[in-house]
């Protein structure tokens, strides 16, 4: 008798499972008599094994509603919303019942008939649902397939011993490899290799199952949040026939719970408030699911409200989650991430549902926690998208091993983008304030020593490690440095130890062919943990050239020693990257230094007059948009910033003035200068006159200001709402003088267009100083 019990436990789970989404897509389409046979069919189902088992209460709760559906069934009544709350309720008191029996208890005593009641023809219910909610037929229409029950210990008993017969394989290989070759001893282990992949792709099929059961009670869910709300929402399922691992099922039901009921509460809005803004009253909610390579995508849109970014800045800003100056040169994208910060939330008021501040945070730990993560995407007033990019299975996963300090470690293939030696002339390293740089082909990416990271003793110089490129699942390029590859091997992963995995290096743990444990490196909690966070980075460098274009007091510079030993800085947004070039490519011609990289010959100074290297020669790569300088250095010393005054030189010339920079005083080399004769400090007092430049003009903000400022100007952005006593602006462009101002037009070539041309050759410096000096002194 237990084991009926226990299979009609175990039934009414699976039927209740499909529904509740099942009722709802009726209460949609009231004429569908494929959805109104299965829901009368699970209660007869219900109805009669009741009686077998002498369960009364639940037998008097489904005959009433067989009872009601087959008014409907005979088209003695319709199907409308009163009838289908009270079919969910007893739906619901039937799953509390079966969820008593399943615990091994007495069902206990109790009356039903508020619920019996409701069923009735014309009887009030308590619900005031609003939604229309319909699920497409991906869900609950499908043939159900034979199948068998198995108790999941006994599966993954299964998938355990599986596993070890790939440690064994890989064992095995292993000493294969090692004893001398027999043909008819490798024939053998090939067959036998190719048997196990079979059982192994066979037993990883057990564990997957349709994403449908995981999206089959959000149409249910949609509608009671609904109806709470006072809200419409159209709720349109797809691609429930996606198989994923059922444990990385149950890890994401409730990341994807709290997405949806964000949308349906702050999202989706009132039907009042949707017909104001043009919209219909009913709300779309799309929910879908497809693969893409070793990933599940799960994308969760709405066409509400949208999130409002410039509120999100806000509360960030009140949190302390940003600082005030940096918040205004967040890009959208950056500005929408802040709603994974913790403790940020835009909702007007405190609800049951949601409004507390808590969850997207947890919401992205959680599916980052399994090698996942969240993307945002939103436009204020047409609706948000949340996509969830989760990794197939947490089982057998391909990965590559490696060693460093005599340990050994483990990476993903997946995020293996290619594997270098640091030895080899495509590979350039660099350390610019005290960060790694690896310029691979031409491509700068950021470096992280493993070693360091671990805290342990690498048996290899830097320079003879190997580099692994990586790129985390929707994030971008670092590179990590090891002592030696090992091997690809497919590893069995499992979770760790919680100390282990708290500290966000690690996604599990397997073992090696000899037995030994392996720890499973995850790329992306690595490169958090070593630095490596490249939105904030971006985000940083944007912030520093938006504090130059809006007169900040702070200029980012790169403080470097010359080849003759000269402490100098040079505007970090003008330098484009770091070479290193054989000295046989430095040649003197046409009177001057010049360096030869690749198919590009760039004037080259800082190197007159001093003992160049025997073998290489290190430069900066200086860009102003149009052409380039090589500017020859010894050592970059770090990354620093200028927040006091620069003495002016007596004489243009190379060096602008000295400043100090750490406390020790540098020259600040003049890079207009450098282009006006090598390529074909400030006034103060109570009131200086203001001068205009483009913002978004790198060559006018990194190469004009510092010679505007020199000549006593206070330059600002031409997005400042302020009254400039000098405008200037390039030939051509639309920006117009001030009233009661003064307008310089910059042309890029030194030949005028025509007699009457009054522009001026950017890289005329007599010309620029005297149209600077006379437009202070009030003069045309």
């Amino acid at each position: 008798m237990d084991d009926l019990i226990s299979d009609f436990v175990a039934e009414c789970r699976e039927m209740l499972e499909a529904l509740g989404g099942e009722i709802v897509a009726w209460e949609a389409a009231p004429d569908d008599r494929a959805r109104l046979d299965s829901i009368f069919r699970f209660v007869h189902t219900v109805k009669g094994n009741c009686g077998f088992f002498d369960f009364p209460r639940l037998e008097h709760l489904s005959h009433a509603a067989e009872d009601a559906l087959a008014d409907v069934r005979a088209n003695r009544r319709s199907a409308d919303v009163g009838l289908v709350s009270a079919v969910l309720a007893v739906i619901d008191r039937i799953g509390e019942m079966i969820g008593t029996i399943e615990a091994g208890e007495k069902i206990p005593d109790g009356d039903d008939s508020d619920l019996i009641d409701a069923l009735a023809p014309g009887a009030e219910t308590s619900a005031t649902p609003t939604a229309a909610v319909v699920a497409d037929g991906t869900v609950g229409k499908t043939a159900t397939p034979r199948t068998i029950r198995l108790s999941v210990e006994l599966l993954d008993r299964v998938m355990s011993g599986v596993s070890d017969m790939v440690l064994a394989r890989n064992e095995l290989a292993r000493r294969l490899r090692e004893a001398p070759g027999d043909v008819a001893v490798d024939g053998a282990f090939e067959r036998l290799s190719l048997i196990i992949a079979e059982m192994r792709d066979s037993i990883t099929r057990t564990r997957m199952q349709r994403i449908e059961n995981l999206f089959v009670a959000l149409p249910r869910m949609v509608r009671d949040l609904s109806g709470e709300l006072g809200k419409q929402v159209l709720v349109d399922i797809d691609g429930g026939d996606v198989e994923l691992d059922r444990e990385m099922i149950e890890m994401i039901r409730d990341p994807l719970t709290h997405i949806i009921r964000n949308a349906v509460d702050h999202g989706i809005e009132t039907p009042a408030e949707r017909l104001k803004s043009g919209k219909r009253e009913i709300g779309i909610l799309s929910v879908s699911a497809r693969q893409s390579g070793n990933q599940i995508l799960i994308d969760i849109q709405d066409d509400g409200r949208g999130i409002n970014g410039q509120r999100l800045v806000e509360k960030a800003i009140a949190s302390g989650s940003i600082e005030k100056k940096d918040a205004g040169h967040l890009s959208p994208r950056e500005q929408l991430a802040l709603i994974f910060e913790p403790g940020l939330s835009t909702a007007k008021e405190v609800t049951a549902i949601s409004g507390r501040g808590v969850g997207m945070d947890v919401v992205r730990s959680n599916v980052e926690r399994i090698g996942g993560i969240v993307e945002v995407d939103s436009r204020l007033g047409e609706g948000t998208r949340m996509t969830l990019r989760v990794p197939l299975t947490l089982t057998i996963i391909p990965a590559l091993t490696l060693t460093i300090g005599g340990q050994h470690f483990a990476i993903p293939r997946s995020a293996i983008e290619e594997i270098v030696r640091t030895n080899g002339d495509s590979v350039t390293r660099e350390q610019v304030g005290g960060a790694g740089i690896a310029t691979i082909r031409g491509r700068r990416v950021p470096e992280v020593a493993l070693a360091d990271v671990l805290g342990l003793e690498s048996n290899l110089p830097s320079d003879a490690r190997t580099l692994i490129v990586l790129r985390p699942a929707g994030g971008d390029l670092y590179a990590l440095a090891v002592d030696r590859i090992d091997d690809h091997e497919e590893l069995v992963v499992k979770p760790a130890a919680p100390a282990v995995m708290a500290t966000g290096l690690y996604a599990g743990t397997t073992l090696a062919d000899d037995g030994s444990p392996i720890l499973l490196f995850d790329p992306a909690g690595l490169a958090t943990v070593a630095g490596v966070k490249l939105e904030m980075h971006e985000r940083g460098a944007r912030v520093a050239e938006g504090q130059a274009a809006q007169n900040d007091n702070e200029v980012p510079v790169l403080l470097f020693r010359g080849l003759d030993g000269s402490r100098r800085a040079m505007r970090l947004a003008i330098v484009d990257r770091i070479e290193e070039v054989p000295i046989a490519s430095i040649k003197k011609s046409a009177g001057r230094l010049r360096a030869q990289l690749g198919e590009s010959i760039l004037p080259l100074v800082g190197a007159d007059g001093v003992d160049l290297p025997a073998d290489k020669i290190r430069l900066f790569r200086l860009n102003d948009g149009e052409s380039e300088i090589g500017y020859a250095f010894h050592e970059v010393i770090d990354m620093a910033s200028i927040d006091g005054d620069v003495i002016g030189a007596e004489k243009p010339g190379e060096v602008a003035g000295v400043t100090l920079i750490g406390g020790e005083p540098a020259e600040l080399v003049d890079a207009h200068w450098l282009f006006a004769t090598h390529r074909a400090g400030g006034r103060r007092g109570k009131k200086m006159p203001v001068c205009k430049l483009p913002s978004d003009d790198p060559w006018m903000q990194n190469m004009l200001r510092p010679i505007v400022e020199a000549a006593g100007y206070r330059v600002i952005g031409d997005g400042v709402e302020e009254k400039a006593d000098l405008v200037i602006a390039s030939e051509g462009s639309d920006l117009p003088a001030e009233e009661g101002g003064r307008l310089i037009r910059l042309r890029s070539t030194p030949e005028t267009g025509s007699a009457d041309d009054a522009s001026i050759y950017r890289y005329d410096r007599a010309g620029l100083l005297m149209a600077l000096k006379t437009a202070s002194a009030g003069g045309k």
